[in-house]
């Protein structure tokens, strides 16, 4: 086998190719394509769920992330012990179902293009969501943190521990513990409602722009480092990102966050519509 190509990156939710190989997932099986349009679970950042869909047919009852070192030796998800890319490996999605097909049959891949647009919009709408909080939270830093896609101080990336992709939304949790006071931020008087309309306004302000959105591809297979970029009246925001997006912000109709405080924990959830 070989390292899996995708075009999910490019919006495809739908191909033909040729089964390369079969992995064991559980007690199901796990097919390998030489090229598919199905976005897997990222074993490293889970934030986007999998695809749904078919495939010869079948119902793909899951889609993950496969390695398969020098020896052959097959891993799926997180029991993958070495560090996405790494080289010497193979990188492999895997469509999990409930029976194998043989090596070499050509199949059709078909992913379901309601479930994929909403996740898509689900995951813009996390991209803008952050950057807004970031802007809304510039002006408590008391040191010099590193700063965004935009030039401001990136709070996302300091403070966030978990991130979820739902269907036109997202659940972003942030730690306000030592580390992050250590870093320059205080989080002592923060007013979760304050904050969240402050990043409701500019929300509000970048879906009407409507700033084009597209995905920087610099090679074709599963590992390539993939970047989230979108022209706003500020300026080109970057993010590095294997995920599916809109083409654009005026798709997501109103973008609208919450923000909630609890036991040093600051959760945001964002919805668009």
């Amino acid at each position: 086998m070989r390292s899996t190509v995708v075009t999910f990156p490019s919006g495809r939710t739908s191909g033909r190719s040729r089964i390369a190989g079969v992995v064991p997932v559980g007690d199901r099986h796990g097919l390998a394509v030489a090229e598919t349009p199905f976005h897997p679970l990222d074993h490293t950042w889970p934030d986007q769920p999998a695809d749904r869909g078919t495939i010869a047919g079948m119902p793909v009852l899951d889609c993950v992330t496969g390695a398969l070192s020098s020896s052959g030796e097959a891993f799926v998800g997180g029991d993958i012990p070495v560090r996405r890319g790494a080289e010497g490996w193979e990188w492999l999605v895997l469509h999990v179902t409930s029976e194998p097909l043989p090596v070499g049959a050509e199949v059709e891949l078909a992913v379901d293009a309601g479930f994929r647009a909403g996740l898509s919009a689900g995951h813009t709408a996390c991209h803008l969501a952050a950057l807004a909080l970031n802007a809304a939270l510039a002006d408590r830093w008391r040191k010099e943190p590193a700063l965004d896609g935009l030039g401001r101080p990136d709070f996302d990336q300091a403070a966030i521990t978990s991130s979820r992709i739902v269907p036109y939304g997202s659940v972003d949790v942030y730690r306000l513990g030592k580390s992050l006071r250590k870093k320059g931020f205080p989080a002592e008087g923060l007013d979760p409602a304050q904050v969240a309309r402050r990043v409701n306004e500019q929300l509000a302000a970048w879906v009407a722009a409507g700033a084009p959105v597209a995905i920087d591809v610099p090679g074709p297979e599963l590992t390539a480092r993939r970047t989230w970029r979108c022209s706003l009246p500020e300026g080109e925001a970057s993010i590095p990102c294997g995920g599916t997006h809109v083409r654009g912000t005026g798709e997501l109709g109103r973008i609208e966050v919450s923000l909630t405080l609890e036991e040093a924990a600051l959760t945001m959830r964002t919805t668009c519509a």
